[in-house]
């Protein structure tokens, strides 16, 4: 009996009894969990150098944006109307200060431009670029000038111009104003005028193909104009006898005809 009494007593003493839940009143809330410590990210250099990187990029990008369209310069502009083939001088010229746009090619204002010839007609305003200008000589080695006294009738319409391509037509119709024998005597390049030194026979001249040099002003009488052409060596005596004889015209040459147009 004393060892089943001690047994049970032993069970006694290892039951282990659970704790009894708390009872709550009205008002109060259950007692929040532990919260727990928040874990460190590692951190990743490669991310972090790529984005300063990239942050020091879009600050490059702005200030060099900025200093292209927002920093004002001194380009050159035209101050009056120059027509195509016409020298640039000094009172043709003016300054203006722009902002710089990539998609605008003006020249800078200390850029030397003068007596260069405008390769189209300029307005007074525009920006002058490196395109508007040429400084191709107008006479060539070989070439001769030569004065054509024309008057309106016989020139276009549209007005001359120096660099301009025009054609000297023979016209057999109209009535000369000269001394000169007419294109029917008139020998081409190489060929000897009848009854010449050589006794060889001329071929007509019909028409020649010349470049304005300059254009006189118009005379106040009856406003005929002396137009100076630059003319191959070789055919400046037949050409000055068809100017003398005054049975031409001139024609705007065709574009794309030793440089007409």
């Amino acid at each position: 009996m004393q060892g089943k009494a001690r047994t049970d007593e032993g069970k006694r003493r290892t039951t282990v009894e659970a704790p009894a839940s708390p009872t709550l009143t009205a008002g109060q809330r259950p007692a929040a969990a532990p919260a727990r410590a928040p874990q460190r990210r590692k951190r990743r250099p490669a991310v972090l150098a790529l984005g300063v990187a990239l942050v020091a990029a879009g600050g490059l990008g702005g200030a060099a944006l900025y200093l292209t369209t927002g920093q004002r310069v001194p380009v050159l502009a035209l101050a009056h109307d120059v027509p195509a083939g016409q020298p640039i001088t000094a009172d043709d010229l003016t300054q203006v200060r722009i902002s710089l746009d990539p998609a605008l090619h003006p020249l800078s204002a200390d850029s030397h431009v003068l007596d260069m010839r405008a390769t189209t007609d300029l307005k007074a305003g525009q920006l002058l670029t490196a395109a508007d200008l040429t400084n191709d000589p107008l006479v060539l080695a070989g070439q001769e000038v030569l004065g054509v006294s024309a008057k309106p009738s016989q020139l276009p319409s549209a007005g001359l111009t120096a660099g301009t391509w025009v054609v000297l037509v023979y016209t057999p119709s109209a009535e000369g104003t000269g001394t000169g024998t007419g294109a029917e005597t008139l020998p081409t390049p190489g060929a000897s005028a009848p009854g010449g030194r050589n006794g060889g026979t001329g071929t007509l001249l019909q028409s020649v193909t010349v470049r304005v040099v300059s254009v006189g002003t118009p005379s106040a009488s009856d406003g005929s104009v002396v137009v100076d052409v630059a003319v191959p060596g070789d055919q400046a005596a037949p050409v000055a006898d068809l100017a003398a004889s005054g049975k031409f015209a001139v024609l705007l040459a065709a574009p794309g005809t030793k440089g007409g147009g």
